[in-house]
């Protein structure tokens, strides 16, 4: 129990781990859908204090790992382009394309600029009017409402030189493809709370039924993951599967209804390729047909680009819960976070970053 001294309340961490240790009669495999949280479990040896009572399995969470690879293709040949200022978060530029990542087409010369939010590349726009600026959106449904709003904020000022790639994901549908899987061995989730947060908690509630699997959505902390595990055990033992709300200071039934009207209006569901795993049927949004004029795809014609993954790369079966990181032949080894095969280890979120940098690096894959 030496991790409980970390803890900010280690005597109710000691509670709840003795908790799940009392309630549980055999061991439970458990996906949470966040890549934060992937990173607090892991980070605070949860997976090594219940090991005798949950294995963790890390699902496809992570924003810039699901992000496919014809997207980053497409934002690389935008980004070479002398009259455009690409423009994204920090943790996309080291993330690998087919030849090359955004970080070296930035050292050679690309106007490839790091924001903090999207609203900042809409300022550069204002401030760039000869220049094409483009913002790489990305993201579950977290970061989607800011996004929309840089697009109903760049038509409001009139801005005729911005655009965005999108490449937006949803947690359902992801969700539901790991459950239908034939080899799925998960048998509850912990959701994510703050994409919940905005989309409140009923879009679980076919998944519940449907598959008999409970779902609890939780928090970040290491408390709040403890909690959602216990919650989630508890069901598992008393053979119930409901869909239970374990961060109620963050997340309502309802979530966000004003960020909800403002996603229906400016994106539109599709089909969206996930990096590692394939296409998921109604998995994506993209920009609805009234703001198509904004589609960077559509815009510097690169709809068309696909690429193929690398075959020594096995994040898609760390996405699914198929694998931990160091079964991976290539990890720590052919991929580091200096040199990655994939985006898992190179994200802030992603599971083999995580498994890197706390030092798992040895065969211990329960």
């Amino acid at each position: 129990m030496r991790y409980l001294r970390e803890f900010r309340d280690p005597v109710l961490a000691a509670r709840l781990v003795d908790a799940i240790a009392t309630v549980a009669t055999r061991r439970w495999t458990i996906m949470e859908v966040c890549g934060g949280q992937t990173h607090s479990i892991i980070r605070n040896g949860l997976d090594q204090l219940l090991a005798e009572q949950v294995e963790f399995v890390h699902g496809p969470g992570c924003p810039v790992c699901v992000t496919p690879l014809e997207t980053i293709d497409r934002a690389l040949a935008i980004a070479a382009r002398p009259e455009v200022i690409l423009c994204s978060f920090g943790d996309m530029l080291r993330v690998p394309g087919s030849d090359t990542d955004l970080f070296s087409v930035r050292a050679r010369g690309g106007d490839v600029r790091v924001v903090y939010s999207p609203l900042d590349a809409v300022r550069l726009a204002e401030e760039n009017p000869r220049r094409e600026v483009v913002f790489l959106g990305i993201g579950f449904e977290t970061t989607a409402p800011a996004n929309a709003m840089a697009v109903v904020a760049a038509r409001a000022r009139g801005l005729r030189n911005f655009s965005m790639l999108v490449s937006h994901v949803l947690v359902p549908p992801a969700m539901a493809a790991v459950l239908a899987a034939p080899e799925n061995r998960v048998r509850a989730f912990l959701a994510a709370g703050h994409v919940c947060a905005v989309m409140g908690t009923s879009q679980y509630e076919p998944l519940v039924t449907s598959h008999r699997v409970p779902i609890v959505v939780t928090g970040f902390e290491p408390l709040d993951l403890l909690d959602g595990v216990r919650t989630a055990v508890e069901q598992l033992e008393a053979g119930r599967a409901e869909l239970a709300n374990a961060y109620s200071r963050a997340v309502c039934a309802d979530g966000n209804v004003v960020a909800q009207r403002t996603l229906d209006r400016t994106f539109t569901v599709c089909d969206r390729a996930w990096r590692g795993i394939g296409v998921i049927p109604g998995s994506g949004w993209r920009l609805a047909d009234e703001y198509a004029e904004f589609d960077a795809e559509i815009r510097f014609d690169v709809t068309g680009l696909t690429a193929e993954e690398s075959s020594e790369c096995h994040s898609g079966d760390v996405l699914r819960g198929m694998i931990k990181p160091p079964q991976c032949p290539a990890f720590g080894g052919r991929c580091t976070p200096r040199t990655p095969l994939g985006a898992t280890m190179v994200s802030t979120e992603g599971a083999c970053a995580a498994y890197f940098q706390f030092r798992r690096l040895g065969a211990d894959h329960g």
